[in-house]
């Protein structure tokens, strides 16, 4: 045994109070340290577990913490089984499983607090320590947020620090010593992670991130009714950005086509599940728009592009006959692609029987004024363009209101609408023309989206809130096709062209309305926001694709696998070729110093009586072999060994007048 190794607690009198008191602090220290890597990888997924789990791991870790101390005992083997039965069970009664990231870390953190309640051994602390690791793996597999990366660092160091200290919980190094070694060795590996993170090959999919299945999606839905927009319109949270390559269209042109809403109860809009109807042929007018777009997750089945689209570039996605932008796997992780469209088409096909008389159904019976009404505009006008002109006019004229928090309609919400409450968004708005328009015999369906964007000059880039949630109409006209109408804008015209925020003083989120309304805290968001627009895309959007870019510019004429394999290869020989050459460079040890001298003097007069010291024996493990021995050695040198281990080992320098105490002593010997 070496005087790093921990006691045994059988010393006998030689080793002393003072001896145990220094093996009890070591003791305490250790498991300080266990407890903090453990913590910290649990309050990385503390808002992801329940209360109780970070009760019951608190619970654990503070009694390992007391029992280490002195203070209470560790459970029994009995008590331990129970707790692991009991726990186990308690997550699958929570999750209903013990698989996927939010079950398996549960688990994980419990299982983690019930192994801290049996770390007597090294083994056991290093167990705990992989624990640690893998909660702080699970938390980068959760979330890649710029905002989390210096807690993922700092949680590294913390893990690493405590590997060190359950390493060898004997050497009483200062703690500032202990973290610096810590840092200098995740300095050393940052090279090989860069390099892996490059080069290593990635495959297509969701490799970096598992997603969370149990989450509901918040955006928007395959479904309106009153109330449904107006709940994403207070909330601030980005849903997509987008980065566009030529032409930018003009702010009342942006409509971020998402879920088309054919089916109508009276009530609520529904969409049109499987596609029976063939798509129309179109001809595309204007400029093209070209452009990435970066969806942010939880988006739906669902994509979002300028409307009309016409070509992307992302696997997995089909254009539907009515103009959706469809995937078949939801975007639980954030994903990016390209994608051309036009905001001006043209049809010159006649439309079907199928979709005329998809777009034309109303419910019987329900809301009969509305179909009244519509039936008498369409009288009245003398094609489509006019009956369309007539129920806008109607709506900007007949005292309707815009606002995100309308009074509630009853079960015939348009007739309740336009004759009664006329106060409503988007969306009252929105199904109140398409019911008039199928009243009067024309088809007519409802888009839901977005409209709008928030530019920053410090990304280029359009960013897409959920307060911009959107709803608008498309009606047909035989010899132009489906025309986007906007009946929103017949009553806020500034919606379109500036914004929810600059017409509604409600609108959005309280800080989303103050950086709105001070210009440098609407710049500082925006650099963040750029900022983590940046990681997004060039670090956690990484991917195979990124590779092959990299490749290239590297100068590779040819881009693939092969190259990516040569690249990493003589990446780790120049990595392992460094480390060794930096160890090769460091400073070699001097000779024994003062200490090591007066030591090395004391084991030679102690040889020279016939006690021998072995090459692997420290200095504890020494004292007690010359007490076990035949002759049992004087109780002044067993002192001497047990001093120049506090000396050597404990904490700080020693002074030195110790020094030259314990020169004296070993001189003044008598063997």
């Amino acid at each position: 045994m070496t005087a790093a190794d921990p006691p045994d607690g059988q010393d006998r009198g030689a080793r002393g109070a003072g001896t145990r008191g220094a093996d009890d602090r070591a003791g305490v220290r250790t498991q300080l340290w266990l407890a903090a890597a453990f913590l910290g990888g649990v309050v990385l997924h503390l808002a992801d577990l329940p209360p109780w789990i970070t009760v019951a791991v608190l619970a654990g870790t503070a009694w390992s913490v007391a029992a280490a101390a002195g203070r209470l005992r560790l459970p029994g083997r009995q008590l331990k089984v129970f707790l692991v039965v009991a726990l186990t069970v308690a997550v699958l009664a929570a999750f209903h499983t013990l698989n996927g990231l939010a079950a398996g870390t549960a688990l994980l953190a419990l299982m983690g607090a019930a192994k801290l309640l049996e770390t007597t051994r090294r083994r056991d602390r290093f167990i705990v320590i992989a624990v640690s690791f893998y909660l702080l793996l699970a938390a980068c597999l959760g979330s890649q947020a710029l905002t989390r990366t210096p807690l993922y660092l700092l949680e590294a160091w913390v893990c690493v620090t405590a590997l060190i200290v359950s390493a060898h919980p004997q050497v009483a190094a200062q703690t500032r010593l202990v973290a610096a070694l810590a840092a200098r060795c995740l300095l050393l590996a940052m090279p090989l992670a860069v390099l892996l993170f490059l080069f290593f090959p990635r495959v297509a999919g969701s490799f970096w991130s598992l997603g969370n299945p149990g989450a509901a999606a918040t955006g928007l839905s395959d479904t309106m009714s009153p109330g449904s927009i107006s709940e994403l319109g207070t909330r601030a949270d980005p849903v997509f950005r987008v980065w566009f390559d030529g032409p930018v269209p003009p702010p009342q042109e942006r409509y971020w086509r998402g879920p088309v809403l054919h089916d109508f109860d009276g009530y609520t809009w529904s969409r049109q599940h499987g596609s029976f109807f063939r798509a129309e042929q179109l001809q595309y007018l204007g400029p093209a728009y070209r452009y990435r777009l970066r969806l942010e997750p939880g988006a739906g089945p669902w994509w979002l592009a300028l409307d009309t689209i016409r070509s992307v570039d992302a696997r997995g996605t089909t254009i539907t006959p009515d103009r959706q932008l469809v995937s078949a796997r939801p975007a639980r992780d954030a994903v990016t692609y390209t994608a051309v469209s036009y905001t001006h088409t043209r049809s010159t096909d006649t439309l079907s029987k199928l979709a005329r008389n998809l777009d034309t159904a109303l419910p019987p019976g329900r809301n009969p004024r509305s179909r009244r009404l519509g039936q008498q505009l369409r009288a009245a006008a003398p094609d489509v363009p006019a009956f369309v002109h007539a129920v806008l006019e109607r709506f900007r004229t007949g005292g309707f209101e815009y606002t995100l928090t309308p009074p509630l309609t009853d079960l015939d919400s348009v007739d309740d609408f336009l004759f009664n409450t006329r106060q409503g968004f988007c969306g009252h708005f929105a199904s109140a023309f398409v019911t008039l328009m199928r009243a009067g015999g024309v088809p007519a369906r409802v888009v839901t989206g977005y409209q709008g964007g928030e530019w920053n000059s410090f990304g280029g880039y359009f960013l897409v809130r959920r307060y911009d949630a959107h709803a608008w109409a498309e009606v047909w006209e035989d010899g132009q096709g489906w025309v986007r109408v906007d009946p929103t804008a017949a009553v806020a015209p500034e919606r379109l062209r500036r914004g929810v925020l600059d017409v509604l003083s409600d609108a959005g989120s309280a800080p989303a309305r103050l950086e709105h309304q001070f210009g440098w805290l609407d710049s500082l968001h925006q650099s963040w926001d750029a900022l983590n627009a940046w990681w997004s895309t060039s670090f956690v959007g990484y991917n195979f694709g990124s590779q092959l870019s990299l490749l290239e510019w590297l100068g590779f004429s040819a881009q693939g696998w092969e190259q990516l394999g040569e690249l990493l290869t003589a990446g780790l020989l120049g990595w392992m070729l460094a480390v060794n050459w930096g160890f090769a460079r460091a400073p070699r040890r001097g000779g024994p110093d003062r200490l090591a001298r007066a030591y090395g003097r004391l084991c030679a007069r102690l040889a020279r009586a016939g006690f021998v010291r072995a090459p692997h024996q420290g200095p504890l493990d020494y004292a007690r072999a010359l007490e076990r021995g035949p002759q049992p050695l004087s109780t002044a040198a067993t002192a001497l060994l047990l001093r120049y281990a506090q000396l050597r080992f404990g904490a700080g320098e020693p002074t030195a007048n110790e020094l030259r105490e314990f020169e004296r002593s070993v001189e003044q010997l008598r063997t």
